[in-house]
């Protein structure tokens, strides 16, 4: 029997669309945190806070926003650098046994895989933009990264 409200559609394509969708606007608008309901789905977005929930995060908050201005300074004209599409929790391997996808100094091609950002229980495979060596990994395994935010490095002259 239908419980008279109606199923939303929670296909992969839908969800991972409705974060991008979510991230953007959190981003253009300068929102703090953003909430949909639609049929039997809820999905919530928050930009992390200036105030860490717990105390070991302190520290990476400033690094973190810290890091975004450094990379368009320092980055040599020819370097490409990848981003975040999505906010999520960056993973360097496929699993906590697994070996990384890739490590710096790594020579990579055009549309290999660097790593994995998990958004609402999904793994969403992040591949390179260019082919080229791996000059810097700017997140550390295991952490929040936001949309837009540089997640690699890559020198395309290597």
């Amino acid at each position: 029997m239908a419980s008279g409200r109606p199923r939303a559609d929670t296909s992969q394509q839908t969800v991972v669309a409705l974060v991008r969708q979510l991230g953007a606007a959190l981003r253009d608008l300068g929102l703090a945190e953003i909430e949909v309901a639609w049929g039997d789905v809820r999905v919530r977005v928050q930009r992390p806070t200036a105030t860490p929930v717990h105390m070991a995060q302190a520290p990476a908050a400033p690094v973190e926003s810290a890091a975004a201005p450094l990379v368009t300074d320092v980055v040599p004209s020819g370097m490409v650098t990848v981003e975040a599409p999505m906010v999520g929790t960056f993973y360097r391997a496929a699993s906590p046994t697994a070996q990384p996808y890739v490590n710096e100094g790594d020579v990579v091609k055009e549309g290999q895989i660097l790593c994995i950002i998990e958004a609402m229980k999904l793994m969403n495979e992040i591949e390179s933009k260019a082919s080229g060596r791996i000059v810097k990994i700017f997140v550390e395994n295991g952490h929040a990264v936001e949309y837009g935010q540089p997640l690699f490095l890559i020198d395309p002259a290597h």
